[in-house]
């Protein structure tokens, strides 16, 4: 075959452009189909097989095409090859010389063939065997290694039978056809190369992503797993807005890039906790610090039942003999005086554990038990609650003074400023943007920068109800029981109705119901509990 100089222009531009079509391509089963289906169309071959190193010395069957038998295997058909992997050695460690792909995969050189059935050369049994079941006609073979960059054989291309377009005729593989070929197999081989690269550094990144995230949760037993529940509930709902086709967000939509820098930020959105004291995060109870200072509050209490039971002996003592009714009085006074002190301390104990608020009375109650005194050992008044545990004690929600909230509420302001310093490529530069607005609201009264709706874009606002709702129905905080499904969008609906969440998304959240897959996946079973949808604050129905 003596192709022209214009088909030989023809066949340079081909090859040109089937660089650029593999560079192109991200999927790697179609990059795969798209190296061999271009191979075989240049030369006109009948069949073709692709070959990939596995990671022993093996070469792992990919793709199989057969025009003349309608045989298409791996690859994108969804049929599976259940061909063995080709040994590139024998069992005492020699070169596979029978081979002709595994030979053309050890030696580096590519390997054309007039004819299987007339060559010495390698071992085609194989060949014929297939031949004889299918009345198949296996002759002319182009094995040629595939080589990348670096000089690693990543695999083998092996085409059979060219077809003359004149004849119908099986015809030989030309110099032509081997060059061209070999040229293809080069750019297919650093293409590859540099997709497994690529897979890889992503591959990397993601796991460093997911160790930040992890290292965060493992720091405190109280938000374990948060880090990573966020992530799940930020792409159900940015799914959902994206599939949605009525309403104000229909033409919202969202791309593989889009989907995985949202992903990489849901991921981050807390890395900044990294940062926060361990006493803040894991403040169980509101007298809290390195242990739970309740104890000491218990201590003064039992003192004070001593010293009240001390006094009633020694009235006791004097009147006895003397007075029996200013003892039995001594006596009923201690008993007072316990049960007094028994209830005080069980309030104490009751208000120390965070809620979801406090009322005036209790906060009233505290204040009047710190005017109380104890004498120490010295004799000295002492008060029964000090000053820092007053203040604590009288926290009206969770369990965190407005100091330790302010170092909590920091955290997003650490993640803001470590994830602008990264140094991103394009698909992922608004990763800072998505996590670092996950506590604002959309009146402008969230923090750290007070944007407004208007200013934050939808996966920003999405990521800031997939934070809240996770918080709301977590069963592992320190300062609440597991809250139920009805309980916990009932509170996001009145945020809607007060315009901290995105209205429109949280429309979404409901209609399509994400609420519930995300229940039935993380959920508590006691959690999903029955509740009418038009009773939650802020429902409204699709129109």
């Amino acid at each position: 075959m003596n192709p022209s100089q214009q088909d030989f222009s023809l066949l340079l531009s081909q090859l040109s452009e089937i660089g650029i079509a593999l560079s192109a391509e991200k999927n790697h089963g179609r990059l795969l189909e798209m190296i061999l289906t271009r191979a075989k169309a240049m030369t006109g071959a009948d069949g073709g097989t692709l070959y990939l190193r596995g990671d022993g010395n093996t070469l792992n069957f990919e793709i199989m095409h057969t025009e003349s038998l309608g045989v298409h295997q791996g690859g994108t058909s969804g049929r599976p090859i259940d061909l063995p992997p080709l040994a590139l050695y024998d069992a005492d460690g020699q070169p596979n010389r029978h081979a002709v792909a595994a030979w053309a995969a050890l030696s580096g050189e590519p390997i054309n063939i007039e004819d299987a059935y007339t060559s010495d050369d390698f071992d085609f049994s194989g060949t014929r065997q297939f031949d004889e079941m299918t009345g198949y006609r296996s002759k002319a073979f182009l094995t040629v290694p595939m080589t990348n960059h670096e000089a690693e054989n990543i695999g083998v291309l092996q085409l059979i039978n060219p077809i003359d377009p004149a004849s119908g005729e099986i015809r030989a593989f030309s110099p032509l056809d081997q060059k061209l070929v070999e040229a293809l197999a080069a750019q297919a081989a650093v293409t590859l190369t540099n997709r497994s690269l690529i897979a890889a550094q992503r591959q990397l990144f993601d796991s460093l992503v997911q160790l930040i995230a992890n290292a965060i949760d493992e720091k405190s037993p109280y938000t374990a797993g948060h880090c990573r529940r966020v992530p799940v509930l930020t792409t159900l709902l940015a799914e959902a807005a994206s599939r949605i086709q009525y309403g104000p967000l229909k033409e919202f939509s969202l791309n593989d890039d889009d989907r995985y820098e949202l992903e990489v930020a849901a991921w981050l959105h807390d890395c900044g906790k990294i940062t926060t004291p361990e006493y803040v995060v894991d403040k169980a109870t509101k007298l809290e610090t390195i242990f739970d200072r309740v104890n000491m509050v218990d201590t003064r209490f039992e003192v004070l039942r001593r010293d009240a039971e001390i006094a009633a002996l020694r009235s006791q003592l004097e009147a006895a003999g003397v007075d029996p009714d200013e003892a039995l009085s001594s006596e009923r006074v201690y008993r007072a005086r316990v049960n007094e002190l028994k209830a005080a301390r069980e309030f104490v104990r009751h208000v120390n554990i965070g809620g979801e608020s406090m009322s005036e009375e209790d906060q009233a109650r505290v204040r009047a038990l710190a005017t109380e005194y104890w004498l120490d050992m010295d004799g000295k008044k002492q008060p029964l609650l000090n000053e820092d545990e007053t203040m604590n004690l009288q926290i009206s929600r969770g369990t965190l003074t407005p100091a330790e909230r302010e170092v909590i509420n920091n955290h997003i302001v650490v993640t803001i400023k470590m994830l602008e310093s990264l140094p991103y490529p394009k698909h992922l530069k608004k990763v800072p943007e998505y996590a670092g607005g996950h506590h604002e609201k959309m009146d402008g009264t969230g923090y750290p920068r007070q944007l407004t709706r208007e200013q934050m874009s939808v996966p920003a606002r999405v990521m800031v109800i997939a934070d809240i709702f996770e918080a709301l129905t977590a069963a592992d905080r320190p300062y609440k029981k597991a809250m139920p499904l009805s309980q916990a969008l009932t509170i996001l609906g009145r945020m809607k109705e007060n315009h901290h969440v995105d209205p429109d998304l949280f429309d979404i959240f409901m209609w399509e119901k994400v609420y519930l897959q995300y229940a039935e996946q993380h959920l508590q079973a006691e959690q999903v509990d029955a509740f009418d949808l038009d009773a939650i604050p802020g429902y409204s129905p699709p129109q």
